[in-house]
């Protein structure tokens, strides 16, 4: 049994490294296709939590009236009546395989997927594979810290990276950006999710935080806060909280960041948060437009 576990492991880590070469050349090629000016590399989409009280297709529907491109799903979505209103987690391929081309008909992308994977590998395994059918290219996930090896040569194996998100204090142990960056060492397909909201429900400034995971960030989170220390505080739209975002994109434009940024509301407004994102895409879009 151990000499099947080794061969097995040492399968895994043949794959993943020939895997880590294949990424460093793919992103060598990316780092030469960037603009001359990064912002208008930057992904700008949205985290379908957002619409979480919808199910998937009427989500996609809210999405594309806001006119986005880009998406970021969770496995604990549900699916509408025409899957059972499953669950994302509990399809089968050909179940995927139905939700991507829906993603596809409405000219979006999937280029990652939040997942949740328990104490097992087959856990994660199957949400790796849930990830690659609907054409993600990272996942945004908490591993547990007993599992870094383990989720870290499974990425390398998928050929994806594991964006770490970070919830608050209490509720994750990513609280804070020195947690992202312990995991981070050593587990080469491992960066950050930067959530700019959820960090100052732990007294976190969120633009010290983006500093120093400089050169990890996958994605970003785009949320605000009205206050700092308080978790049970819901987020408000964008802009009209206490995050600095204007010295957040200069942040991110220094560091050359090039990867997603995806809108996420929290909160639930009546009857939909759809009017908040569009006032977030206005002040995304002129942001932006500073920094030209």
């Amino acid at each position: 049994m151990k000499k099947r576990v080794f061969l097995f492991l040492t399968f895994l880590a043949a794959l993943a490294a020939c895997e880590s070469k294949k990424n460093n050349a793919d992103n060598q090629t990316d780092t030469t296709a960037t603009s001359a000016n990064v912002t208008n590399d930057w992904k700008f989409g949205v985290a379908l939590w957002t619409f979480h009280t919808f199910n998937f297709p009427d989500a996609l529907a809210k999405v594309d009236s806001a006119g986005l491109t880009y998406i970021e799903p969770n496995t604990f979505h549900k699916t509408g009546p025409e899957l059972k209103d499953s669950l994302i987690l509990q399809l089968s391929p050909a179940g995927i395989e139905k939700l991507k081309n829906l993603i596809g008909q409405k000219g979006m992308k999937a280029e990652s997927v939040y997942i949740v994977g328990d104490s097992t590998v087959n856990s994660w395994k199957k949400q790796f594979d849930i990830a690659k059918g609907l054409g993600a290219k990272f996942v945004t996930a908490e591993p547990p810290t007993s599992m870094w090896d383990s989720i870290d040569s499974l990425a390398g194996v998928y050929g994806m990276k594991v964006a770490i998100h970070e919830h608050w204090k209490g509720v994750s142990q990513y609280w804070h950006p020195d947690s992202v960056l312990a995991a981070i060492k050593d587990h080469p397909n491992f960066g950050a999710c930067a959530d700019l909201g959820h960090w100052p429900k732990s007294g976190i400034n969120p633009l010290e935080a983006v500093k120093k995971l400089k050169g990890h960030i996958i994605s970003v989170h785009l949320k605000d806060i009205a206050a700092f220390n308080n978790p049970e505080l819901k987020d408000v739209p964008v802009g009209t909280g206490v995050v600095d975002f204007p010295a957040i994109f200069e942040e991110l434009k220094n560091q050359q960041f090039n990867g997603h940024i995806y809108l996420e509301r929290d909160a639930e407004d009546q009857p939909s948060n759809l009017p908040s994102v569009m006032q977030t895409i206005e002040y995304y879009n002129a942001q932006l437009g500073r920094l030209q």
